[in-house]
């Protein structure tokens, strides 16, 4: 009998807003026609919200499967580990890609794919941790051990927006990339988060993986739900979720598919809003649908395909006031029409 073939993984990691959305776009648009690939994402944020930014487009060849409320460490809990072996046994991509939160340790999600009865299923190929070049402009998130922690880790490292930055400070942070230790595989510039596909399929130095072929995995004896389920929110009436955890606080908001927003007073209001991490949203407007991307003050507004909801979140390194964020977001809904 013919062996199963380990499936190829890859982790895409990078800070918030670094541009791991935009490459893993590119890199499922550039899917051979003859394979299916799944794309697992821990999201920070209790509800999902790059599921409806990244794979749009895409049709059924490509599985897009979230779990939100991620913690930090990106593997604590049952939830990733039990999605993760669901994806393998049951769907039997050609390729996997995870993206962890751009709050959260890569080296958690390598410890699972190294660990027993999920090594022998998998082939772990190259780890990609992106970077933004005006990274340099803050020193606090150079020091900060989650960036580091994704740099250190990574076989690959892709300095994004070569095309939009200051050509020295793009420079500058792959000189300083080629420099590190433990020495990276390739350090290469993205433009509009381009990537050759085929840089893919470098093993990865963080791989325990030795075996040939691939195991009949085990399914838990029940499915255990990837995200905390969410009531249905009424028009006008969204709900409303927030965690808090190592300093970082989420707020997330879910609305009823009939509530539409006013773009530019939408967009006023999220850019008035102070002392955020990031702002992620998949908006409503008509018959049309927006997404929206601000990471502290640069923000970025683009079209999405047709979505389910609205829904938005907001990180911050400090307590907001909930209740006024709220407020301000009813005052940016259209009046329904009589």
């Amino acid at each position: 009998m013919k062996p199963i073939r380990p499936i190829p993984v890859n982790i895409i990691s990078g800070y918030l807003g670094a541009g791991k959305s935009t490459l893993i776009n590119h890199l499922l648009a550039q899917k051979p026609d003859t394979e299916y690939w799944a794309l697992l994402i821990n999201e920070f944020g209790q509800i999902g919200i790059d599921q409806a930014l990244v794979g749009h487009g895409t049709g059924a060849d490509v599985s897009i499967r979230e779990i939100p409320g991620g913690c930090l460490c990106c593997a604590q809990g049952p939830q990733l580990r039990v999605a993760l072996t669901q994806l393998i046994a049951r769907q039997r991509p050609d390729r996997l890609l995870i993206e962890p939160t751009g709050l959260g340790h890569p080296a958690g999600i390598v410890q699972l794919l190294n660990s027993p009865g999920i090594t022998e299923a998998v082939s772990l190929r190259t780890i990609i941790t992106v970077v933004d070049p005006a990274i340099l402009d803050t020193p606090e998130l150079i020091q900060n051990p989650v960036f580091a922690q994704q740099v250190e880790i990574a076989d690959l490292i892709a300095v994004s927006k070569s095309d939009l930055r200051n050509p020295a400070q793009v420079e500058e942070a792959c000189e300083l990339s080629r420099n590190m230790y433990p020495p990276k595989w390739r350090v290469i510039r993205l433009q509009q988060g381009s990537l050759p596909p085929d840089l893919l399929d470098h093993p990865s130095a963080a791989s325990t993986h030795k075996t040939q072929s691939a195991p009949r995995l085990t399914l838990p004896t029940q499915d255990v739900p990837v995200s905390q389920p969410v009531s249905q929110p009424e028009p006008g009436q969204p709900i409303a979720l927030n965690h808090s955890e190592q300093g970082v606080h989420a707020y997330s908001w879910l609305f009823h598919p009939d509530d539409c927003f006013d773009t530019e007073r939408t967009r006023r209001f999220l850019t008035a809003i102070k002392g955020v991490k990031r702002i992620k949203a998949a908006l409503r407007i008509g018959h049309a649908w927006l997404g929206y991307n601000r990471v502290i003050d640069d923000e970025r507004v683009f079209p999405l395909n047709w979505r389910r909801d609205s829904r938005l979140e907001i990180l911050s390194d400090q307590p907001l006031d909930k209740r006024h964020i709220e407020e301000g977001l009813l005052a940016c809904l259209k009046q329904a029409e009589p």
